[in-house]
Parts: structure tokens; C-alpha cells; sequence
């Protein structure tokens, strides 16, 4: 009975810091949409709630890591269960990387519109609105994943990740192209590669979130593998 009751404790634990876990990542989601909202209507106001929302995410990451250092040495898990330890902490790695991201953005955004550089902008920002779409799905898919230790669905974000560094590649063609066209455009359109390059990063951070769930549940470290070997992997 005492090892029954142990047992049922620790998954308690296990349940609560997963739940914590998806909550910070609801957290950083938001954040993104804010900071490519912000920049869609170069509104300085959105910013700084991004900017305000890295504190807490922060504090989050602190926190359940806190939490999973006492839970490993109070219960010593081993096997799936540390497997799983391991891979939260990695999600809030990433996730607070993600935020960091997100308040980079935010900086952007205010330095743009300090500088009056907004109206030099030749891009269109529904360009990046959609590379900022993908990312927000891909993160979006692989929370969800994280939720239900679905393997599957964690192969399709790994899939998904080759359209954003596509889209990616796009924006920096168009950004050389307008910067040759016309120089008066070159600060400006710097601070979008920037924001650019801050996205793609976004989907990366839900890329591996997504192997990190493969290792929970397979047990096998997928980072850098080809596709089709983790696709055998998951099998």
C-alpha cells in the first residue's frame, strides 16, 4: 500500500508540473502573437506589455526548475519517468527562449517607431506575419504533443519546420533586394532581419520540444537525425 500511495503521489507531482508547463507555454504563445501584433500595428503600448510578460516568463522557468531539482531528489525517478523530468526541463528551456524572443521583437517594434524608421519599411509585414503564423503553429503542435505524449504528432512539427526556414529564406531574398534598391532603407530593413530571424528561431525552440518528446516516450535522443531515421524511431 505505502509504495501504491509513493506511486500515486509522484504522478500527482508529474500532472501538476506538466500542468504548470503548458501554462507557460500559453503564456509565451500569447507573448509571440503580441509581439507580431505589435509590430503589425507598430504600436509601442503591445510592446511593453511583451516586454512587461518576460518577467513572468522568467519567473516561471525559475521556478518549475526549482520544483523538477526537489522532485528528482526527493523521488529519484528513473526510466521513463526521469526521461520525462529531463524533457520538461528542456521545454522550459526552450519555452523561455521563445519569450526571449518574443520581447526581442518588442524592441524592435519600439525602436522602429523611437527612430521613425516605421515608415521607411518597404517589406510588407504580412510577410512576416505569416512566417510568425507558422511559428506560432509549430509551437502551437508541439505543446499539444507535450500534453498528450504524442509521438506522432511530434514527427509532423519536425516535418512543418522546413516551410519556415523556407519562408525565412524569402524574407532575406526580398530584404537584400530593397536594401540594394534603395540605401535609405538599409537600418530598417536590418532590424527585420532581426525579427525574421527572431521567428525562424521560434520554430526551432518548437522543433525541439517536439524531439524532446520522442526521447519521453521512445527513449531514443533524435536531435540531428534525417527525418525518415526518426520516423523508423517512433515505428
Amino acid at each position: 500500500m505505502t509504495d501504491k500511495h509513493l506511486s500515486t503521489q509522484f504522478d500527482a507531482e508529474l500532472s501538476t508540473i506538466s500542468g504548470r508547463v503548458l501554462e507557460m507555454g500559453g503564456l509565451v504563445e500569447s507573448q509571440v502573437a503580441q509581439a507580431v501584433h505589435a509590430l503589425s500595428q507598430f504600436d509601442g503600448d503591445i510592446a511593453s506589455v511583451v516586454l512587461r510578460q518576460e518577467e513572468r516568463v522568467n519567473a516561471m522557468e525559475v521556478d518549475i526548475d526549482h520544483d523538477l531539482s526537489a522532485i528528482i531528489a526527493r523521488r529519484q525517478p528513473t526510466a521513463r519517468d526521469l526521461r520525462l523530468l529531463i524533457a520538461i526541463s528542456k521545454t522550459i528551456a526552450n519555452l523561455e527562449r521563445v519569450g526571449d524572443e518574443a520581447a526581442r521583437i518588442a524592441r524592435t517594434v519600439q525602436r522602429l517607431i523611437n527612430t521613425g524608421m516605421s515608415i521607411r519599411l518597404r517589406v510588407p509585414v504580412s510577410d512576416l506575419q505569416f512566417e510568425a503564423e507558422l511559428a506560432i503553429n509549430q509551437l502551437r503542435k508541439a505543446l499539444d504533443a507535450f500534453a498528450r505524449l504524442d509521438t506522432a504528432q511530434a514527427v509532423e512539427v519536425l516535418k512543418q519546420d522546413d516551410q519556415i526556414d523556407q519562408e525565412f529564406d524569402g524574407l532575406m531574398r526580398k530584404l537584400i533586394t530593397y536594401m540594394m534598391e534603395d540605401p535609405r532603407t538599409i537600418s530598417s530593413s536590418i532590424d527585420l532581419v532581426f525579427v525574421a530571424k527572431a521567428i525562424e528561431r521560434i520554430g526551432d525552440h518548437g522543433k525541439n520540444i517536439a524531439e524532446a518528446i520522442i526521447y519521453v516516450v521512445k527513449g531514443t535522443d533524435v536531435r540531428h537525425s534525417p527525418l525518415d531515421s526518426v520516423e523508423n524511431a517512433v515505428r
